[in-house]
């Protein structure tokens, strides 16, 4: 945070704490006191550090991560991200790790009851992981972060990955759109998004009419 930051983040907890004691007494100071750290704690949660992520990619064997938010267990899903990730032919000597993000509800997050969250995570890593072997590609599963940027930022600790795939279906919402322009942005490593479009069965079509 800049220095000028400091004082003006003081006077904007302290001022309305003090004028709410001053107009309506301790219960309105104490109030408007709580709502100004609430406030406070919500946009220092949303400050993510900018600093790119990862390390420079290396002479070494190639190690690419595929971050999946969505099922891949149909062969052409799996065929179009082998082909983006350079994982066939020639090009498919990599180590690959797949990392499923676990997608967790509001309640749930307020519960603190992640465990359905993860065990879902987990079944669409065993998925994706078994659709990839059926395709030649050998890789190992990790379940992560929430969010996705986090998961990939706390896998490339371990994970000296040079090529970051992120896949996702196509019309999925702003969350991933936005996953994927921060990566692009901050990723060291080269990056691919791949969107796939959504199953035939889950595009809203009410087949053919008569």
């Amino acid at each position: 945070m800049a220095p000028w930051k400091l004082p003006l983040v003081v006077a904007a907890i302290a001022v309305p704490i003090v004028g709410g004691f001053r107009v309506g007494g301790p219960g309105l100071g104490v109030a408007i006191g709580a709502l100004a750290v609430l406030a406070l704690l919500v946009f220092a949660a949303r400050q993510r550090p900018r600093e790119p992520i990862g390390v420079a990619p290396g002479e070494d064997a190639r190690h690419t991560l595929i971050v999946v938010t969505c099922s891949i267990e149909e062969p052409d899903a799996v065929a179009t991200i082998v082909r983006e990730a350079r994982l066939g032919g020639a090009d498919g000597s990599a180590d690959v790790r797949v990392l499923a993000p676990a997608n967790i509800g509001f309640l749930d997050r307020w519960a603190s009851d992640v465990a359905g969250a993860r065990q879902q995570a987990q079944e669409k890593l065993v998925a994706a992981v078994a659709a990839l072997a059926k395709a030649g590609v050998v890789a190992e599963g990790r379940v992560g972060d929430e969010d996705v940027v986090q998961a990939v930022e706390d896998q490339l600790q371990s994970y000296p990955a040079d090529e970051v795939v992120l896949v996702s279906e196509a019309g999925a919402g702003v969350k991933d759109e936005d996953a994927a322009r921060e990566l692009g942005s901050r990723l060291r490593a080269d990056f691919h998004h791949v969107a796939l479009p959504q199953p035939e069965s889950a595009s809203g079509g009410n087949g053919p009419q008569s």
